[in-house]
């Protein structure tokens, strides 16, 4: 019988830790948070000291009671959740839970901590037990704190102010504020027209190109040439005296030492991954997870994948240069070992860089033990990490400038070539630069061929949109967020649809863009990016004991609950969803206006205040508020359009609604596929529409018991029987197309009600409650006073 029960987040990790540790070690998992916040209003007591009230979450209950059974049978709990806030603050959570039913009396309490899952890193965790650090805990319990009293004040008055279903985060709405001022930035772009022009040389028979550099010792600048005219003048002249021969003026050589970069922080992980094997955020922390915590009981194959940290362990160390010596020689490592200084704002630095638990479990080894995803990502990590302790690779670099017509102009050509390839061996860069490519020998005097003058025209570009890996480059830079949330900002984000990916890119959604502006306008401070990084920062301080969780949440509060309510009092729903005229109907004279509506983007012709009721028309997903013409407005009011008839006497139309343009027939409808212009689409082919439709719901429906409203359907998982109320099963022994309208009704009785996601209660002003009704809250001795 095992003495020991540790407990840990994900069950993945549960049986290496057991063959590693004995049979005097029993492993279970919390599987992720075992308790929250209330989901109502009030669950933060900001009038008493901030009062956190907590609720077990359901699905987490079964490992609660199992946890408490196993416990019984055992001496010590060792509590080895994640070596971060949020596994701190699970680990006190847990011992809240068992001390409210006294189930650890008589039993030894530890945490124990453990940045990799290998054999050595687990016996020297156990070794060397500790205490919950209740600076990590408070600092993750003001995170959580901070993020419902923005949600909680935030999110309602976007619905009263905007519409319902929106919400704001602390973290989520400067994020979006990036990717909309990046799209301001775009639209205000105007392109500018500019003009390179290169040489097309030959010698020793090898063709390569060189740049224009300056014309008569005038350097040549971006806009030096910015029309054909100028640019076409000057080849002319210059081909004319060349003579098709041009002269060697200077050749320079130098070397250039090429440095390797550091190993993977969570976000340059995340950078490579999206970059380089075309993963998500989300994907590749999965990936990660899957790797941190071995692969079917295997030791885990890399370090804790949350992390800031650009720090190797000495023997880390130690084992990577032994690895380079013995594979490539000692011509492959520095003198001394490589160290790195973050460049990330608010950088913990409490964790190593990501890298392989065991060098000698190089990719080529492990291939068939893992699936491609995990193949691809490790390999990258592994690389980087090695190539990361290795010396920097040596390049010979040549300019050469090439004199044409006498002083006339010169045209520079660089290139390099790899003198010693250092970490390059291990973890090559690929490059697009011209400036890589090899030149021939050539001397200083010598004349050569010029085969050709090509002028080429250019525009300006715009910025670019933010990428997924941009997007998680720029969220460090700003230091908004931490390693463990740059995938759930992006998510979340895309899950509210206050943006959208094109071209993986990406675009904030018309209402991103409302929501956005709204926050701008009245919450400034709380979308600032350095206000964001400084709260981040406190919360630092929290973790490290530097700072008290209480006045960092009174200072938040005390200006944050002003602005709420004056916003609640001064700003009118017209302030923020103005409408932008585009002029008046040709037909009745009325403004035709384009707005945000209750169901999204909207064109109206008429106001509230007219006699007769405005009229209202949506926009097509790819029209836009800000830039719809009057003439496309217009045309949203063409519709519906009446088709005609199909042969059974159903009349035909079509139009745009709220979830895009549709055919209607019958008090039916069908969507228009995405080819398929509302505006021109005929009779004929919306009646082939209506009847794939109709063939559809033939084979979806078995029995159809119109007058008692029920159905025997052909659903996802197998024939049911429904009333629209409730759902039945349908006997295995049973064969559909043979039961009765009593069968089916007393099947529908016996079925059980269908569950639904109850409603949010309305929102109350926050009072003070009975602590007779919490279940449990954070323990005031747990604060510094």
């Amino acid at each position: 019988m095992a003495k020991n029960l540790i407990i840990v987040e994900s069950p993945a990790k549960s049986k290496t830790i057991e063959k590693y540790l004995g049979s005097d070690y029993q492993v279970l998992a919390s599987f992720g948070h075992l308790r929250d916040l209330i989901k109502k209003n009030g669950a933060v007591e900001v009038d008493n000291n901030f009062f956190m009230k907590y609720e077990t979450i359901d699905r987490n209950q079964k490992h609660i009671t199992n946890i408490k059974k196993a416990l019984k049978k055992c001496d010590n709990l060792l509590l080895a959740t994640d070596p971060d806030r949020e596994g701190e603050a699970i680990s006190w959570h847990l011992l809240e839970i068992l001390k409210e039913k006294n189930d650890l009396k008589n039993k030894t309490v530890h945490r124990i901590v453990f940045n990799e899952i290998t054999q050595k890193a687990l016996k020297n965790a156990v070794a060397n037990p500790q205490d919950i650090d209740m600076n990590l805990v408070n600092a993750q319990q003001a995170r959580r704190a901070l993020d419902y009293l923005v949600g909680f004040n935030l999110s309602p008055l976007l619905w009263q102010k905007i519409r319902t279903g929106l919400s704001a985060g602390r973290v989520q709405s400067p994020a979006l504020r990036m990717i909309t001022e990046q799209e301001q930035k775009i639209n205000a772009f105007v392109a500018r027209e500019y003009w390179s022009i290169d040489a097309k040389v030959q010698a020793d028979k090898k063709i390569f190109n060189a740049k224009l550099y300056s014309i008569k010792k005038d350097k040549v600048k971006q806009f030096t040439i910015t029309d054909e005219k100028t640019a076409k003048s000057l080849k002319n002249n210059l081909e004319t005296k060349a003579q098709n021969k041009i002269t060697v003026a200077k050749i320079e050589k130098k070397q250039r030492k090429r440095y390797p970069s550091p190993p993977f922080t969570t976000s340059t992980m995340q950078q490579q991954a999206i970059g380089k094997l075309g993963f998500s955020a989300l994907k590749t922390m999965m990936v990660a997870q899957q790797l941190y915590e071995g692969i079917n009981g295997q030791t885990g194959l890399i370090t804790y994948m949350r992390t800031d940290s650009l720090n190797l362990s000495s023997d880390a160390i130690t084992s990577f240069r032994d690895f380079v010596t013995k594979k490539y020689g000692n011509d492959y490592i520095p003198d001394k070992p490589n160290y790195y200084k973050t460049k990330s704002k608010n950088a913990q630095e409490a964790h190593e860089a990501i890298r392989p638990t065991d060098v000698l479990k190089s990719p080529t080894t492990l291939k068939t033990k893992l699936n491609n995803d995990q193949y691809r990502l490790y390999s990258l990590i592994w690389q980087r990490a090695v190539a990361s302790q290795m010396i920097y690779a040596t390049m010979d670099t040549v300019r050469a400038d090439l004199d044409c017509a006498t002083g006339e102009a010169i045209f520079r050509a660089t290139g390099s070539s790899i003198r010693h390839a250092g970490f390059l061996k291990v973890y090559p860069v690929s490059s697009n630069n011209e400036d890589d490519k090899i030149l021939p020998d050539m001397q200083e005097g010598q004349i050569i061929d010029l085969l050709k003058i090509k002028p080429e025209q250019h525009f300006t570009e715009p910025p670019p949109r933010y990428s997924e890996a941009t997007l998680v480059k720029g969220l460090e830079e700003y230091g908004i967020g931490r390693p463990s949330t740059y995938a759930s900002i992006i998510s979340t984000l895309q899950n509210r649809n206050y943006v959208e990916m094109e071209k993986k890119r990406f675009i904030p959604t018309e209402i991103g863009k409302i929501v956005n502006g709204f926050l701008t306008d009245y919450f400034t401070k709380y979308v600032d990016y350095d206000w964001t990084a400084k709260l981040e920062n406190s919360l630092d301080e929290i973790s490290t004991g530097k700072k008290d969780m209480l006045p960092v949440l009174k200072n938040f509060w005390l200006d944050f609950k002003k602005n709420v309510d004056e916003t609640q009092k001064n700003v009118q729903r017209s302030d923020v969803l103005k409408s932008r005229i585009l002029g008046d109907d040709p037909r009745s004279g009325k403004p035709l206006s384009v707005r945000m509506g209750r169901f999204g983007p909207m064109a109206q012709i008429g106001t509230v205040d007219d006699e007769e009721k405005p009229k209202f028309a949506s926009l097509s997903k790819n029209q836009k508020l800000e830039t719809i013409t009057f003439d496309d407005a217009m045309q949203l009011f063409k519709l519906p359009r009446d088709l005609g008839e199909s042969p059974a006497g159903e009349k035909i139309a079509v139009n745009i609604g709220r979830f895009g343009p549709y055919v209607r027939y019958d008090d039916k409808f069908v969507s228009l596929p995405k080819d398929c212009d509302p505006y021109t689409i005929e009779l004929k082919q919306a009646l082939e529409l209506v009847n794939d439709k109709k063939e559809k719901d033939a084979n979806r429906i078995i029995l159809d018991f119109k007058k008692e409203g029920i159905q025997v359907l052909n659903g996802r998982y197998g024939p049911f029987i429904t009333d629209g109320k409730k759902n039945a099963k349908i006997p295995k022994d049973t064969e559909p197309k043979t039961l009765t309208i009593e069968q089916c009704q007393d099947l529908i009785k016996k079925a059980p009600e269908k569950k639904y996601r109850k409603k949010a209660p309305a929102r109350k002003k926050t009072t003070t409650k009975k602590k007779t009704a919490v279940k449990k809250t954070i323990k005031k001795t747990s604060r510094k006073k």
